[in-house]
């Protein structure tokens, strides 16, 4: 089992709740794709191979997101700590499984937006039940707007003209999904767990089970265990954005992974919760269509789904010492 060691400056006991902090992002299925290596002067970030869904995300699109969302919890818990990250996407030169490397620019002062990031991570979860029947204000959606700008990317507010043909997408993406075994086995491979699991989603987490009437909410992560409580209904008009970049690269899915855990901490810090609409961006076909709608310049990366949510239990998390990569291994 690898030691926490220190780097940047930092004593292990900190590096191991920065650490702690960067593992509490979303990814797909709760598969947790990333691993860090520490050494004196970088902390590394990897994906583990292992936690590619060839069946849901075959290119790994969804995996470097997730992986940019942990990047960006590392970012705000070392400026947390009093340490300027200097982040570098894709370095040349480094392993195969690096996607950044985090450097220390030196001391500093937290910002108090920061601050309130920082404070909202552990706090942010994948609310799978249904949102209360109250919109979203303008100022609310103007900060999870720059928030995206930030990170050189555009949240896109889905308009009540695009729902129609939105919804349509959605649901043609699940029924494809829905069709293939593989996919299939894949999902009930991840979802329906004990309430022990450290990965994956379990019943706890699941949400009620999506029936035929649900417009926005299709896919079962409780695995047909529970029952949907009767009177339990998904809103039909939650406010929905599309996470865009101007790129369809490695390197734009990791900024993208980035502005979306940016725009959702953001979300969390003023009392709102989100889901991803996964499956919109992971079936080729109704990609296309959807960057079709957004007029055909930017890439949509990430559909989320925002409003006022009551108390649900998040997913679980691997212990720290499990995503630490020995010294000399890279994956």
């Amino acid at each position: 089992m690898p030691r926490i060691s220190t780097a940047l400056d930092l004593p292990p006991t900190e590096i191991e709740q920065i650490i702690r902090h960067a593992s509490f992002a979303p990814s797909l299925h709760n598969t947790q794709p990333w691993r860090f290596r520490l050494l004196p002067q970088v902390i590394e970030l990897h994906y583990d191979p292992a936690r590619l869904l060839p069946a849901a995300d075959p290119a790994g699109r969804e995996l470097r997101l997730a992986c940019g969302a942990a990047l960006f919890n590392l970012r705000l818990a070392l400026e947390n700590a009093g340490t300027r990250p200097n982040v570098t996407l894709l370095p040349h030169f480094a392993g195969p499984t690096v996607l950044a490397e985090v450097r220390s620019g030196g001391r500093t002062d937290p910002r108090p937006e920061a601050r309130r990031l920082h404070a909202a991570i552990p706090r942010r979860h994948s609310h799978r039940a249904p949102f209360r029947d109250v919109p979203v204000p303008t100022a609310e959606r103007s900060h999870m707007l720059h928030a995206a700008q930030s990170e050189q990317c555009r949240l896109h507010i889905v308009t009540p003209g695009e729902l129609g043909t939105l919804e349509g997408l959605v649901h043609r993406a699940h029924r494809i999904q829905e069709a293939d075994p593989r996919f299939r086995t894949e999902l009930a491979a991840w979802t329906g767990r004990p309430a022990e699991t450290s990965e994956g989603v379990p019943t706890s987490a699941a949400g009620p089970r999506p029936g035929p009437q649900d417009q926005w909410v299709h896919r079962d992560f409780s695995a047909g265990v529970s029952p949907r409580p009767e009177g339990v209904e998904y809103e039909s008009y939650p406010l929905l954005a599309v996470l865009c970049t101007p790129q369809d690269t490695r390197y734009a899915e990791l900024q993208a992974g980035q502005a979306v855990q940016n725009v959702w901490l953001t979300a969390t810090a003023r009392g709102l919760a989100a889901s991803m609409i996964s499956e919109v961006i992971e079936v080729p076909d109704t990609r296309d269509e959807l960057r079709d709608l957004l007029g055909g310049t930017l890439q949509p990366q990430a559909l989320l789904r925002i409003g006022y949510g009551g108390p649900t239990v998040p997913a679980p998390r691997r212990a720290v010492d499990d995503l630490i990569l020995d010294e000399g291994r890279t994956t």
